[in-house]
């Protein structure tokens, strides 16, 4: 009795701090391995007994440094920004011009995701300006203006970035995507690719570094057009060097908060090891130019911390605190996973469109449990080893031959990149193969379909009995949080333990390693023979977790850490 009251003691004083971070939480798992030791007797199923309640007690402590309830600070959205201007700035924007029948032009909702829902709301009481590259002619020929956005009568001012088109192919279509876009999902076969050459050099210079400047010239510009504090929102892998050229020319110019949010993994230090140091270094005082920079998941955050430590001459790191010095500036570096817009998701799926797809696909697959994986046809989604993984499913279980289907809605994505086209070819010759090997005239096994269709796919994630989302590497993956919300059948989620998304999902999923075949393979039958008490219950935490932070409180989260950080 006494070990278990020393025990208990030991938990308390580790959960009794306010303040968790990063650092902290590594401290008391040590801690907890350190109990363990000291009261090794204590049988395992003993020990859960004791330390699970105390863990629970951690968890709101874990939980409050990055995720604070909408309700303490949603509705302050207009207190926190009424004496700022918002500016955003990104590669894609929330709309992109096309001419109508008349020869007008006329803007379509384009890019920018749920980060154009989630701004759509603020858009009703503060004024914003969007940044964005002039992705079409008539985005060059209109430039710039105030267009409508949401669905409550909100606009927002867009401002198009207009560079020549040698200089952006090279900034997206050779540094940007393959070459960083690999890197960060440590996807480099690197006895072979990348070669970085004259070529790469140039397209660097000329290209990534040439659009970035523009981009810059654009946020300063409107950074010097209104008194007011400006905060800047970048976002992602495309604008790295951007902060930098803004606090150059603006510093002490102007009153200015710098936030850059990544939406893709940020590898460990090795990986950017790899990077040649002159652009390796200038990614780095980048980010290192903002005052508070986001990730998906605490693991990036470490290994951006991890990453300026190894390779960011002069940066200082505070691991527990969460922040990087470095020449005279503090960047604090901080988890906000995202999410997905809950009720506009909801909406669509009770539209007609939605439900004749639903009608549609009941009809071709109602009658069989059915397996579905939505991706767009890239590397990192780990599409041939799914395939691979349903082959040896039926061949170790012969009984789901003629009875189980596996559907997989393929979108295209970056065909003109030679990978992306490569690994479509081979993504078709796996289904092929199992559709030859277990197929007949009644049942394909395999069935894929290349297109771009969301109500369809949304159709698709009401009908699975199992979602299976096995990424090598992905910083988010918002299939896994879109499907639970809107499944019909208690479906069940395969997720990798390499998505962003497993951090918040893990405890409503079937968690597997994304190159163990064998285990995927697995993961689906014990979906497939789960009970359907297990179902339901796994349907409903996954859920209630998503719904409870949703695409809002993934910006909620970022104001209010400024509001904190007094930024």
């Amino acid at each position: 009795m006494w070990k278990k009251s020393r025990l208990r003691y030991s938990f308390s004083r580790i959960s009794c701090s306010n303040d968790f971070d990063m650092g902290t939480m590594y401290v008391r798992q040590l801690h907890i391995k350190v109990a363990i030791c000291l009261f090794g007797s204590i049988n395992s199923v003993e020990l859960e007994r004791i330390i699970k309640p105390e863990v629970d007690n951690m968890r709101p402590s874990l939980d409050s440094f990055n995720s604070p309830s909408s309700e303490e600070y949603c509705s302050s959205w207009e207190e926190t920004l009424q004496n700022r201007q918002l500016i955003i700035a990104s590669n894609h924007g929330p709309v992109t011009f096309h001419k109508d029948e008349n020869g007008e032009i006329q803007p379509q909702r384009s890019g920018g995701g749920g980060l154009v829902t989630a701004l759509s709301g603020i858009a009703q009481h503060v004024e914003a300006c969007w940044i964005a590259s002039a992705l079409s002619e008539e985005d060059k020929a209109w430039q710039g203006g105030v267009v409508p956005i949401g669905e409550e009568g909100g606009s927002i001012r867009v401002k198009f970035v207009t560079s020549g088109d040698a200089a952006y192919d090279g900034y997206y279509k050779v540094i940007a995507n393959p070459l960083l876009w690999f890197l960060q999902h440590s996807m480099w076969d690197i006895f072979r690719s990348p070669t970085i050459d004259r070529t790469t050099w140039q397209n660097w210079q000329n290209g990534y570094v040439a659009v970035n400047r523009l981009f810059a010239e654009a946020v300063t510009q409107q950074i010097l057009t209104d008194q007011r504090p400006a905060l800047v929102m970048l976002q992602d892998y495309h604008l790295y060097l951007a902060p930098y050229f803004i606090r150059r020319v603006l510093r002490p110019h102007a009153k200015y908060t710098l936030m850059h949010f990544i939406h893709i993994p940020w590898p460990g230090a090795e990986d950017w090891g790899y990077l040649p140091p002159r652009m390796r270094q200038g990614i780095l005082e980048g980010l290192c130019a903002v005052d508070l920079v986001g990730f998906q998941t605490r693991e990036d955050a470490l290994n951006f911390i991890r990453t300026c430590e190894s390779h960011l001459p002069h940066a200082h790191v505070n691991f527990k605190q969460g922040r990087v010095w470095y020449r005279n500036h503090t960047t604090f570096v901080r988890d906000f996973p995202i999410s997905i817009d809950v009720k506009s998701l909801k909406r669509l799926a009770e539209t007609e469109e939605v439900a004749e797809h639903h009608k549609s696909l009941l009809e071709q697959y109602g009658g069989n449990p059915l397996i579905v994986r939505i991706d767009r046809i890239e590397p990192s989604k780990n599409i041939v080893r799914g395939f691979l993984a349903f082959d040896e499913l039926l061949e170790l279980h012969p009984e789901y031959h003629g009875k189980v289907q596996f559907l997989a809605l393929m979108v295209p994505s970056r065909m003109e990149v030679e990978e992306y086209q490569t690994y479509l070819n081979e993504l078709m010759g796996a289904a092929g193969q199992v559709n030859a090997k277990y197929g007949d005239s009644a049942w394909e096994p395999v069935r894929v379909v290349v297109g771009e269709n969301y109500p369809r796919a949304v159709a698709a994630l009401q009908l699975y009995d199992v979602l299976l989302v096995n990424s090598i590497a992905d910083g988010m993956n918002l299939v896994a949080k879109e499907g639970p919300v809107v499944n019909q059948q208690q479906g069940v989620l395969i997720l990798s333990e390499r998505t962003g998304a497993r951090q918040q999902l893990e405890s409503g999923a079937l968690v597997i390693p994304p190159l163990d075949v064998s285990a995927t393979a697995s993961a689906l039958h014990q979906a497939l023979i789960m009970p359907a008490d297990e179902r339901k219950e796994k349907a409903e935490r996954l859920r209630s977790l998503i719904e409870r932070e949703d695409i809002v409180d993934w910006l909620c989260n970022q104001l209010e850490t400024i509001v904190k950080l007094g930024l």
